[in-house]
């Protein structure tokens, strides 16, 4: 069956585990884990991970741990660790019961690592992490042993208890594992297991002087868990050897098995860690949680609904080939999530007033319509129809072209839910710029139909000039105006200037002011929109662009 990814049984991890199970390889079923490194806030990368990683348990009897890679007490901070947790739980995913941290196993690696020394699979090394790395060799020749390569494994077991008793600086020593530095996996080349780190770690304070690396932490980890299942993405492919090198050089039962996935590139999207750190730290965007970022609390801020975000996971499925996604199979995904489950409004980014002339000055009619056309369960409300309104500058145009279905002079159109209206004066200041203006509206024309039964192709929405809540939108776009980013020698000079438009002087219907934090709407004509933090000291209410209603970006980028 072939990895199109459009099923669950297309899957080829699903594939493997199936077949395990039908051979009695797993009887008990499968044990998975999710081990982020605490330096940082996750991304819509690590979603992939993550749905792959705690869903495959659900289907196959099992479970999947949340584990910190806690082992760079550099980086790391408890901000991220929370974050984290607030990510897994916000996609759906409860970890109750199975949170881990590597540092919890930090007495247990130290053991192996002993007894990898006194086996003599591992040696203290007093070249520098550069000599390292220059006689590490290349692809095409062997690396060079290093002059401390054969100590006896009495002086390595007391240079590395001295290590461990914080006897010597960072980058002094290191402890590696005696392998072949012939083998043309370079990996395979006396790999770095521990170095030194006089830091303080945020859970185990001072108490320790030397951190294992990920290669020796993750597979000890997964043995001490009990996992089945190790599923990393490709770029851990040449590291399964020396995964395998370590389990079966120390003594423990659990022999996991590594499967490796190609992870999820998008375009037009950076997924680095060092350069989403740089747009923070550089003020390129306000924040880990700027909804222009792909990490999932800038998603979440943005309105993605978790469920859109599992749904285009599973789409584009689990391979082992490559591959760059297209952003808008995410939108998509987001767009159809959000047109059944948004209530609908009516806003007005850039206001023109119009006064109804004929319309009674001090009389409000309030009209019921629907919170989902397609969807009674949402229930109705009514919004309020005044003398003065306001509609879209964009929706009038004085010399208009041709199946300009939208109001001019002289011209009609109809109110969304609302009555047919004619622009009968345009009025403008003495500068020749556009101020108001004068319509009248029949009345006879309620409820989408007309006297006379004349048809109006026109409709525009609008809310009330003296009622509307004025309200700040945020019209969110990509972050980046080139579909690899990454690639560019700076990436910085491919930020979309118009990623962030800023529209101040909005104006929505009444009801909106009663939208909480993470509400969603679908303001008609213009897109989905999430109503975002009261962060401003005047209390504004801020909306952020989730999503367009369909795809513009191709005309956008290319007009």
């Amino acid at each position: 069956m072939s990895d199109n990814g459009n099923s669950k049984s297309s899957n080829f991890i699903r594939h493997i585990v199936t077949n395990e199970i039908a051979s009695n390889k797993i009887q008990h079923g499968i044990i998975t884990r999710f081990p982020p490194e605490p330096n940082g806030f996750l991304h819509i990368g690590h979603a992939k991970s993550m749905c792959l990683n705690f869903g495959l348990p659900l289907e196959f009897s099992g479970y999947c741990n949340l584990r910190f890679d806690d082992t760079n007490p550099d980086k790391e901070e408890e901000e991220y660790t929370e974050a984290i947790k607030a990510d897994v739980k916000w996609l759906g995913f409860d970890f109750k019961g199975h949170l881990h941290h590597a540092s919890d196993y930090f007495e247990q690696i130290y053991k192996f690592a002993c007894e990898l020394i006194e086996h003599d699979k591992a040696y203290v090394d007093d070249q520098s992490v550069e000599q390292i790395r220059l006689t590490r060799g290349t692809l095409t020749t062997a690396g060079i042993e290093s002059p401390y390569r054969n100590r006896s494994v009495k002086e390595n077991l007391t240079l590395f208890q001295r290590m461990y008793d914080g006897k010597f600086g960072e980058g002094s020593h290191v402890l590696r594992a005696k392998i072949d530095m012939a083998s043309p996996n370079i990996n395979l080349r006396d790999p770095t297991l521990y170095r030194i780190k006089n830091t303080t770690h945020h859970r185990t304070g001072d108490q320790w002087h030397i951190y294992p690396l990920y290669d020796l932490t993750h597979c000890i980890s997964d043995a001490i868990e009990g996992v089945t299942h190790s599923l990393c993405t490709l770029e851990f492919e040449d590291h399964r050897p020396l995964y395998d090198w370590v389990l079966n050089n120390i003594s423990i039962d659990c022999h996991p098995q590594q499967i490796e996935f190609a992870r999820l590139e998008l375009n037009y999207t950076v997924t680095s860690k060092r350069k989403l750190h740089q747009l923070v730290t550089e003020g390129y965007v306000n924040g880990w949680g700027d909804p222009r970022l792909p990490t999932l609390k800038g998603m979440r801020k943005r309105g993605y609904p978790a469920e859109a975000i599992k749904d285009f996971c599973e789409r584009i499925g689990i391979t082992k080939k490559q591959a760059v996604i297209d952003t808008a199979v995410l939108e998509n995904c987001v767009r159809e999530n959000l047109d059944t489950n948004a209530a609908r409004a009516m806003v007005v980014i850039d206001p023109i007033k119009v006064i109804l002339t004929n319309f009674p000055d001090s009389e409000t009619e309030w009209i019921e319509v629907p919170n989902h056309p397609k969807n009674e369960a949402f229930g109705k409300r009514k919004i309020p129809l005044t003398r003065e309104i306001y509609i879209e500058r964009s929706d009038f145009m004085e010399n208009p072209p041709k199946k300009f279905h939208r109001l001019s002079e002289r011209s009609e159109v109809r109110l969304r839910y609302g009555y047919a209206i004619t622009c009968e004066d345009v009025v403008r200041d003495n500068n020749g710029n556009l101020i108001e203006l004068h319509c009248t509206y029949d009345a006879q024309s309620g409820g989408g139909k007309t006297s006379d039964g004349r048809k109006i192709k026109g409709i525009i929405h609008w809310v009330s000039a003296t009622l509307g809540q004025s309200i700040e939108v945020n019209l969110i776009d990509r972050l980046f105006n080139a579909e690899d980013p990454a690639s560019a020698e700076n990436f910085l000079e491919h930020i979309n200037p118009n990623s962030l438009i800023k529209c101040d002087k909005a104006v929505g219907e009444p009801s909106l002011k009663e939208a909480k934090e993470g509400d969603t709407f679908q303001f008609e004509r213009l897109g989905y929109f999430c109503r975002g933090e009261q962060t401003t000291a005047e209390n504004t209410i801020v909306f952020n662009r989730t999503v367009t209603l369909r795809d513009t970006w191709a005309k956008i980028t290319h007009s």
